[in-house]
C-alpha cells in the first residue's frame, strides 16, 4: 500500500537534486524504485511534477507516493565481502566475478549491494545505511569496487570520475599476440538498439584505451590496459575490434573459459575528504593468472 510523504526542505539540503534528497530520505529503497516514482509522476515539488534532475531550494515542498516495503527494496544479506579498505567516507572492495555490482527487475538478491548493506548495517543502529556506487564493473569482472558512504562523498568522486581524476588499471588475458608492445585504441562505442548490444558505432561516443603487453606465449597474452574513457563494455569492445577478444568472452568474440579474464586490478583516487591520492590494487585472480589460461 502506497502512503504519501511531505517534506519541506531544510537549509541543509539546499542545491540537492531531487533524486538525492530522496535517497537520503528513503535509504532502504532502490534507487531505480524512487527514479520510477519520479518519472511516473508520484513526486510533486511545490505541487508541480519535476524530473529527478531538478535542483531544490530552502522551503521547497515535496510529496511522494511511496509503498515502504515494495519489492526494488535493498535487502542486506549475509554475503562474503573483501573490504580492501574503509573509513567514514568510502568503502573499498573486491568484487568476485559472476557477482551483480546491482539488483535488476529480475535478479533481487546476491549482489554487491545487498552485501554492502549487510556489512554496513550488522550492527544495532535505527538509521538504515547504504553506500553509494560511483563506478561499476560487469557480471562477469572482478575487482576492485569504490563506494561512497555518504551523499558528500558521493557527490565529491562522481565529479572527480566525470572529470576524469580517477586512474583505473585492468588486466585482462586475449587471445592472440598483439604486434606491438603497447598502443592505443580509439574507436566510438554505441548502442544498436535493435540488437540490444554495445558495439562499435560510428556515430556513437569517443572511446580511449591504452594498452601494454606483460606477457605473450602460444597465441595468447597478457594485456594491462588503461581505460581513458569509461563506456559501457569499452575494454571488451576495443579489444574485439581490433582483433584480440578476452578469452571468455563469448558475447565478442573470444574463446570459450571458465570466467572472463578481465580484472579491475588498481585504482587511484582523490579521497574526498583529505584530498591526499589513494592507490588500491587487487592481485589478478588465481584462476585467471596467465599460466593458467589456456586458449
Amino acid at each position: 500500500m502506497s502512503h504519501r510523504f511531505e517534506f519541506q526542505v531544510t537549509p541543509e539540503f539546499n542545491k540537492y537534486r531531487l533524486d538525492e534528497f530522496l535517497y537520503v530520505k528513503f535509504p532502504h529503497l532502490g534507487r531505480m524504485y524512487l527514479r520510477e516514482l519520479v518519472r511516473d509522476g508520484r513526486c510533486e515539488v511545490n505541487g508541480e511534477n519535476r524530473n529527478r534532475g531538478r535542483v531544490l531550494k530552502t522551503d521547497d515542498f515535496v510529496e511522494i507516493d511511496v509503498d515502504r516495503a515494495d519489492r526494488t527494496s535493498l535487502h542486506p544479506e549475509d554475503i562474503d565481502l573483501e573490504v580492501l579498505f574503509e573509513d567514514v567516507d568510502i568503502l573499498v572492495v573486491n568484487k568476485p566475478s559472476g557477482m551483480l555490482i546491482h539488483p535488476t527487475v529480475r535478479v533481487r538478491t546476491g549482489t554487491l549491494l545487498n552485501a554492502v548493506a549487510h556489512h554496513l548495517n550488522s550492527s544495532e543502529q535505527e538509521e538504515f545505511r547504504r553506500a553509494g556506487l560511483v563506478h561499476r564493473l560487469d557480471k562477469d569482472t572482478s575487482g576492485i569496487v569504490v563506494l561512497a558512504k555518504n551523499l558528500r562523498s558521493h557527490r565529491i568522486l562522481a565529479r572527480h570520475f566525470q572529470q576524469k581524476r580517477v586512474e583505473k588499471r585492468y588486466f585482462a588475458v586475449v587471445a592472440g599476440e598483439p604486434e606491438l608492445n603497447e598502443g592505443a585504441i580509439e574507436a566510438p562505442i554505441g548502442r544498436f538498439a535493435e540488437k540490444r548490444l554495445w558495439s562499435i558505432k560510428d556515430d556513437g561516443r569517443p572511446a580511449h584505451t591504452r594498452f601494454w603487453v606483460r606477457e605473450r606465449d602460444a597465441g595468447a597474452a597478457l594485456l594491462e590496459l588503461e581505460p581513458v574513457t569509461g563506456r559501457t563494455n569499452q575494454l571488451r569492445i576495443h579489444l574485439a575490434h581490433i582483433g584480440y577478444p578476452i578469452v571468455g568472452d563469448i558475447k565478442y568474440g573470444g574463446p570459450e573459459f571458465s570466467r572472463l579474464c578481465l580484472h579491475a586490478a588498481r585504482i587511484r583516487i582523490n579521497h574526498p575528504t583529505t584530498g591526499v591520492v589513494v592507490e588500491f590494487a587487487s592481485p589478478v585472480p588465481a584462476e585467471m593468472e596467465f599460466s593458467n589460461v589456456c586458449v
